[in-house]
């Protein structure tokens, strides 16, 4: 009977496949826990190109595995990152395949600095480790801009007041506004192809103003965004950022060549006071005037010194003195020239006496011959420079001898 009993039970149960295991457990999870805010610290971030990021929450206890979709992605403003303490909204979930529980991520806060604030310091961080920000690399504004353009919002104090600004300052200047939004979505971007469309299409604009009037930092923040940041880095016009007012600082202020506390700061910066520069011209050109004034009078005063000299009034004085001068030397040359021809003399004597002392004639007075062999009349130095039957010339210090070279036993003799 127990036996039978078994066979009944075993025939009634239920066999689950693993697949149906997995999908059971991740529906129980997705209808027990539909929506909750988690908090935790970020760790073994991953970012995919596919723009998903995939992390893990953990705290002190406990781990769970997080996935940020990259549709829920555009929501969040800053980069999740290892070490990171965050709040997030997020649905229980699991993945099928493997069984594994993870929190499916909708929306995400730091929970020690404001999200917009973090965002700001890492695009910061980023910019300026690939140098967008270095000194170097910033471009001097014109001196005196002949067209400027705007990048701002058409409506607004921001634009009116640049322009009045621009106008009052500098008349006659050509001004270009490319209206755009300052805020909310797709502002950044067509800030950014403003500034691009300028380089592109007006490339001779000697100046561009990018800026908006204050705001709070979610109205300002569309100058922090990285592609604003990038245009302006790449504009070969020069920038100047004027966001906000002159407590506010965006990424746009540190990429810009130029920053400037307000719109209105910026118009003065970009181009001159024409009343200054007149005063300028003006004062110029008395300076200039006193200093040909003053020159003229030093001129006069050499040129009335330079009449009143002796050697213009007589000006045969200038070649008096070379006249005497030419004369003395004249008189002084013969007695130079005697003692030139004296001294030269007593030089040839020396020299004479000294070749006197070292002619042969000499050396022939004292007793000595010089012997020559015939007919070349080479001179004998040794006997064995001749042979029997050769002739010879002796010269003595009177006279010479003609003689033949005879042979006596082993001796020469003539």
């Amino acid at each position: 009977m127990a036996e039978q009993l078994d066979l009944e039970t075993a025939g009634a149960r239920k066999v689950y496949t693993v697949s149906q295991v997995n999908e059971q457990i991740h529906e129980l999870l997705e209808a027990s826990f539909p929506e909750l805010w988690v908090e935790g610290e970020v760790s073994n971030c991953r970012a995919y190109p596919s723009g998903h990021t995939y992390m893990t929450l953990k705290d002190e206890g406990a781990q769970i595995a997080a996935v940020l979709f990259k549709g829920a992605a555009f929501g969040v403003k800053f980069k999740p990152a290892d070490g990171l303490k965050v709040l997030v909204r997020a649905r229980v979930s699991s993945y099928v395949k493997r069984g594994d529980v993870q929190l499916i991520i909708s929306a995400m806060e730091p929970r020690e600095k404001g999200a917009l604030q973090l965002a700001f310091e890492q695009l910061k961080a980023k910019l300026a480790v690939e140098g967008l920000f270095a000194e170097e690399r910033k471009k001097p504004l014109p001196p005196y801009p002949r067209r400027v353009g705007l990048v701002t919002s058409s409506q607004g104090a921001a634009v009116h007041d640049m322009i009045t600004v621009l106008s009052r300052r500098w008349p006659g200047l050509e001004i270009l506004l490319y209206p755009v939004k300052v805020q909310g979505d797709g502002a950044a971007e067509e800030i950014a192809r403003a500034v691009a469309d300028f380089n592109a299409l007006l490339p001779d604009t000697d100046v561009l103003l990018v800026g908006r009037g204050g705001g709070s930092i979610e109205d300002l923040w569309a100058f922090n965004e990285e592609p604003v940041a990038r245009a302006i880095a790449a504009s070969r016009i020069p920038v100047v950022s004027c966001v906000g007012h002159e407590t506010d600082f965006t990424i746009a202020d540190f990429v810009a060549d130029v920053r400037a506390p307000t719109p209105s700061a910026a118009a003065e910066l970009a181009v001159p006071d024409q009343d200054a520069v007149l005063g300028g011209l003006a004062d110029a050109r008395r300076r200039l005037g006193a200093a040909m004034a003053e020159l003229i009078r030093e001129l006069e005063g050499r040129l009335d010194f330079a009449r009143r000299h002796p050697f213009l009034q007589s000006p045969h004085r200038m070649y008096e003195e070379r006249i005497k001068r030419v004369d003395e030397l004249s008189g002084r040359l013969p007695d130079a020239l005697r003692q030139v021809l004296a001294h030269a003399e007593k030089d040839l004597r020396l020299q004479m006496e000294k070749l006197d002392a070292f002619s042969p004639l000499k050396v022939l007075g004292r007793g000595y011959a010089i012997a020559e062999k015939l007919p070349e009349r080479a001179i004998l130095r040794r006997a064995d420079q001749v042979r029997p039957g050769d002739r010879m010339r002796v010269r003595l210090h009177q006279g010479e001898i003609h003689c033949e070279v005879k042979q006596r036993g082993s001796d020469f003799e003539t």
